[in-house]
């Protein structure tokens, strides 16, 4: 154990509850979450290489997409196979250390992942606003570096977590009711004041969260208010449908992230710790699994590109 000021200790490990009430069901809640991740694995991997494959779906559209997808694989890869070993063979113990980490890159990956999702907005509005301009605006070497530029402000914002963390004295229990090392479900252990980690943690919310929300807001409105002043029905029911796509992966990642921020703040005492528990895992899950099929089934570029490969397999 580690000693503060010989009164205080943190624990060498922590113990990772799973979902607390439903110990029972672990081996049933697991078969689902399995088959999520497994299609998330297929789908997304499938979709980088069908990007990377396809010279037709060279475009920044379809790069974004690739970013998007590989964020999505990395973010339900840093928990899953650790729920999974909690749900099926009981090991629920995590090293102090290895629990800031993956601590800091669930919360790195899912900020860059609203990053994504911005910059597809912004995609968007270039395409629909000004289309002529598309290709000299989103060059390769554009897209490489707004690529960068989200990856870096995803991560370098979520430095700070684990020393924050790391500060804190733990006087109390190790067990956290959790299938994995969110930032305040750990915080919620110490019996110091966690004022500077709330604090920063919302501060990040606002610099990643909230900001993205507003660009693609504005985007979408910039898009609403161009498609509108079209005077062909056939060509705004296209400009709609090439961001159908994109507002689906849109409600489909912010909607649980909204629902496991506010919980962990404002609902503790209202909301039931495992349903709290379920949506936390599926706002990590429900991303990487559905993104690949909504893309698939909306985008008729990729459909077809599907197709094609199939069909020069089977040659």
């Amino acid at each position: 154990m580690l000693v503060f000021n010989n009164s205080y200790v943190a624990p060498d490990s922590f113990i990772l509850n799973g979902i607390p009430g439903l110990e029972a069901a672990h081996i049933w809640i697991s078969l689902p979450l399995c088959a999520m991740y497994a299609i998330s694995l297929v789908g997304n991997l499938g979709l980088v290489y069908l990007i990377q494959y396809e010279e037709s779906l060279h475009r920044p559209m379809y790069f974004f997409l690739a970013m998007l997808s590989l964020t999505d694989l990395l973010t339900c890869t840093t928990t899953l196979p650790n729920a999974l070993s909690i749900f099926w063979f009981n090991l629920k113990e995590i090293k102090f250390d290895a629990c800031l980490v993956q601590m800091f890159f669930v919360h790195g990956f899912t900020g860059v992942e609203s990053g994504v999702l911005m910059l597809m907005a912004l995609d968007r509005y270039v395409a629909i606003c000004y289309p002529l301009r598309y290709a000299t605006i989103l060059t390769n070497p554009i897209i490489a570096k707004a690529g960068l530029a989200t990856f870096l402000r995803g991560m370098i914002l979520m430095i700070p977590f684990p020393f924050l963390v790391k500060r804190l004295p733990f006087c109390q229990s190790n067990i956290i009711s959790h299938t994995y090392c969110d930032h305040m479900s750990v915080v919620k252990l110490s019996c110091a004041s966690i004022k500077v980690n709330v604090i920063y943690g919302l501060m990040v919310a606002l610099l990643i969260g909230v900001f993205d929300i507003c660009c693609i807001s504005v985007s979408y409105t910039m898009i609403l208010r161009a498609v509108v002043s079209l005077a062909s029905t056939d060509a705004r029911q296209k400009a709609f449908s090439t961001c159908t796509a994109h507002i689906c992966a849109i409600i489909i990642t912010y909607v649980p992230a909204f629902f496991t921020f506010f919980t962990h703040r404002f609902g503790g005492h209202t909301i039931p710790p495992s349903l709290h528990i379920i949506v936390a895992n599926l706002y990590l899950l429900l991303p990487p699994t559905l993104n690949p099929i909504v893309y698939g089934v909306k985008t008729k570029q990729i459909r077809e590109s599907v197709i094609r490969f199939f069909h020069c397999e089977e040659r």
